[in-house]
């Protein structure tokens, strides 16, 4: 009974993985360039992302602290939502 417990278990978890590295992420950072015709956004760090045809724009500034939620899209990373951090 443990066997098989413990290999349900293990099955359980390596169903898991592929979910787990598709997960959604969170950056935070502040604006070094926003492009609203382009779709980009650029963060101080450097992380670049590409804004979805149906980003609707928060009222983003150069200078502002954001939160972004992204997820890669082949070698691109993909802004799902930006959200101004006070």
């Amino acid at each position: 009974m443990r066997k098989l417990i413990m290999t349900a278990a293990a099955a359980a978890v390596l169903a898991s993985g592929p979910a787990a590295f598709a997960a959604v992420k969170h950056t935070t950072g502040t604006i070094k360039s926003f492009d609203g015709t382009a779709m980009s956004l650029v963060l101080d760090n450097g992380a670049t992302f590409t804004l979805p045809q149906t980003f609707k724009d928060p009222g983003l500034k150069v200078g502002e602290k954001v939160r972004v939620t992204w997820d890669m899209s082949g070698k691109d990373k993909i802004a799902e939502a930006v959200k101004i951090v006070k």
